[in-house]
């Protein structure tokens, strides 16, 4: 245990102070969405807002004691809490309730649900922090790197089975703790993941037919450019051209034969292929709507029609920044996406002055973690990315979400007001 009054002046305020914010304006959000005649106190506990503001004092709890411990009990436990999450995950397959058609929850009765998912990014990247941390473990040899992709992949596999297509895509923020840390085409793999994703999206405005088209005739002119260059690596080149002519096909059977209806459908509305405002654009239209007729100023606290009337579906939750948009306007939106970018950006500063490897990666992941969360969300309420269902971190009603991410933020700060001990 460490001295309460030690860690107190150790901690990076800067950082607390902009998670207290965006948990104070998630809480107020979700009062404002929910708040009807009937139920207008805000420590309601029958309401979402009274339950959150439960949560809200497990979480601070929770990451208080974090703060007690010693620093290297999450380095020496990492993977032992890896291994329970995993396990859980296990059990969730087994027993778990499904909601909304993923089966991510285990339900302890009277009304007290957890999602194991939610603490499996914690767990992924403890472990990973772990083992990239270690004196002895380097990425460029292959064991480290496919012991990597296993810590990665096993959780990602797990929720993927649950249903949980959103959840599983968080996994692939760990890119950027592999590529930080020097994993030889950890780069190309993300330049790859942005072609992908234009070969994706080019395929479906298009079809598979203009796409091979398009893709052979810049085949053609990149093969001329080799030959008549005498350019090296044709082979190589060779080889990305077949891999993005298999992906085009892919693409083709993957959204066609794997994805089901409504989640082609919610593609399809995305690229405008669909114009369905009723079934599986309708989530959309009216997120839209509602964050559109806040203007510039915002109708007020506790003044928007869209999310209280339920226009806007899971207006507490996945669309809480429809909540944001429509009462507080562009500059409440511009306010809460500056703190996530600052927010970001101090873990980031923070994670580069660590002098234990262990807590720098450890700060990339977690910084990872929220970058999609939020790029996913709010791309999902405006229109960018399909709806896929992921919480909004700090914001979002939900006691698994946020008391994962409370975790994930204390940890951290624990490593780095512990970083002052270390020669």
């Amino acid at each position: 245990m460490t001295d309460r009054n030690s860690i107190i002046g150790k901690v990076d305020w800067p950082l607390l102070l902009m998670f207290f914010a965006l948990v104070l304006i998630g809480w107020l959000s979700i009062y404002s969405a929910g708040m009807s005649e009937d139920h207008h106190a805000i420590y309601d506990i029958t309401q979402f807002c009274g339950k959150q503001m439960i949560w809200i004092g497990i979480s601070l709890a929770v990451g208080f004691v974090i703060l007690l411990l010693d620093a290297k009990f999450f380095d020496a436990f990492a993977f032992w809490i890896y291994a329970v999450v995993v396990f859980l995950l296990v059990v969730v397959l087994v027993y778990g309730k499904a909601t909304k058609g993923a089966t991510s929850w285990i339900d302890f009765g009277g009304g007290v649900k957890l999602q194991p998912s939610e603490f499996a990014k914690l767990g992924a990247a403890l472990a990973l922090a772990s083992l990239l941390g270690r004196q002895d473990a380097d990425l460029k040899q292959r064991k480290t790197r496919i012991a990597a992709y296993c810590i990665i992949m096993v959780p990602a596999a797990l929720v993927l089975l649950q249903h949980d297509a959103g959840s599983a895509l968080v996994f692939a923020s760990f890119i950027f703790v592999l590529y930080r840390e020097g994993m030889p085409g950890a780069g190309a793999v993300m330049l790859l993941a942005v072609v992908a994703v234009t070969i994706f999206v080019l395929t479906l405005l298009w079809s598979t037919k203009v796409m091979c088209i398009v893709i052979g005739s810049l085949f053609v002119l990149t093969l001329a450019y080799f030959l008549l260059n005498k350019k090296k690596g044709l082979w190589t080149m060779v080889a990305v051209f077949v891999f993005f002519f298999a992906f085009v096909f892919a693409v083709d059977y993957a959204f066609y034969d794997i994805l089901e209806a409504h989640q082609r459908t919610r593609i399809e509305v995305i690229l405008g292929l669909n114009d369905d405002i009723k079934d599986a654009g309708y989530n959309l239209h009216q997120s839209r709507i509602a964050i559109g007729s806040g203007g510039v100023l915002g109708k007020g606290f506790l003044q928007g029609t869209q999310t209280k009337y339920d226009f806007v579906p899971e207006q507490h939750t996945d669309f809480i920044f429809c909540t944001i948009g429509e009462e507080a306007g562009f500059k409440g939106s511009l306010v809460v996406i500056l703190l996530y970018v600052g927010l970001l950006i101090r873990i980031i500063r923070m994670a580069e002055r660590q002098k234990l490897a262990f807590s720098r990666i450890y700060g990339y992941a977690i910084a990872g973690i929220i970058f999609v969360h939020v790029a996913i969300n709010i791309g999902m309420t405006i229109g960018l990315v399909p709806v896929i269902g992921i919480p909004l971190p700090f914001l979002s009603y939900g006691g698994s979400s946020l008391l994962a991410f409370t975790i994930m933020l204390a940890i951290f700060v624990k490593q780095d007001a512990n970083r002052l001990k270390i020669l």
